[in-house]
């Protein structure tokens, strides 16, 4: 992982570990829309295959991945394991790196 190191021990992730990770293109032309006035529910559905009870705007309660999304086992399909992954990178946004928004 390359990372910056910051005063007192915090580190950040760069563009190269997006790139990696995730296989995001970080040079050229950046591919954007709006997503002001999306569908959040249906957002959350073609992403996780779940869909939250209660959607506040945008928002994902931490809890409900939690419990929602736990740990595959050695039999889960290839798609369990992504959504599970998805599910592990939003809480590990929201619960991390952005815990006080």
């Amino acid at each position: 992982m390359h990372t910056f190191h910051l005063p007192y021990g915090e580190c950040t992730i760069t563009l190269e570990d997006v790139k990696l990770q995730l296989g995001l293109s970080v040079d050229g032309s950046s591919l954007t829309r709006s997503v002001q006035f999306a569908d959040w529910r249906a957002v959350c559905y073609d992403l996780l295959g779940a869909i939250l009870d209660n959607i506040y705007g945008d928002r994902i309660e931490m809890g409900w991945l939690r419990d929602t999304f736990l740990e595959p086992g050695n039999d889960s399909t290839e798609v369990e394991r992504i959504r599970y992954v998805r599910a592990y990178i939003l809480k590990m946004i929201g619960g991390y790196l952005m815990s006080d928004l």
